[in-house]
């Protein structure tokens, strides 16, 4: 008995399916690039009197009924990574270098039960910038965190870009 030969068809392509699986290969491409925001100025550390900073902000708590603070070279290299970060990009977010908690655990300083971060731009004196802190609601109440007993504080700046004068205060227990 002979059986007639079987010719494979190719199979049959649904273009509804196959547009959807194009669509999502090029989003996925085009997202591929997303990290964030992308240099574009270059940048350099302005050192900072970071005990001058810490006697500051010390005596506004004190005055307030809360305890001094005291520097952390930790919490320093975070401020300056955060710095850097806006200073580059030109504008201030608190993403730029990575989530908050991340960048703590980054530097050693996960250990920091409650913590938190002041940014500024524009100011050139640390006096001018902590005037900005206490002004705003926010970065006010963080000066004030009852828990805060050590900071670190940076500055960067980027003369290409249009704020100039890029500041990062963390503050934590």
């Amino acid at each position: 008995m002979l059986r007639p030969e079987r010719t494979a068809k190719p199979p049959a392509i649904d273009v509804g399916v196959s547009m959807r699986i194009l669509v999502l290969i090029l989003v996925a491409a085009s997202l591929a690039g997303c990290g964030g925001p992308t240099a574009r100025y270059a940048a350099h550390e302005v050192p900072v009197d970071a005990g001058r900073a810490a006697a500051m902000i010390s005596a506004y708590r004190v005055s307030r009924g809360l305890g001094p603070v005291a520097v952390d070279r930790r919490l320093n290299t975070v401020a300056a990574a955060q710095a850097r970060s806006n200073a580059e990009i030109g504008e201030l977010s608190h993403d730029a270098g990575g989530s908050f908690p991340v960048r703590l655990a980054s530097f050693g300083a996960a250990d920091r039960a409650r913590a938190a971060e002041n940014l500024a731009a524009g100011s050139a004196t640390l006096d001018a910038t902590i005037a900005q802190w206490k002004v705003s609601g926010a970065h006010n109440k963080n000066l004030l965190m009852r828990d805060a007993a050590h900071i670190g504080i940076a500055r960067f700046d980027a003369p290409g870009a249009r704020m100039k004068h890029f500041w990062a205060l963390v503050l934590a227990q």
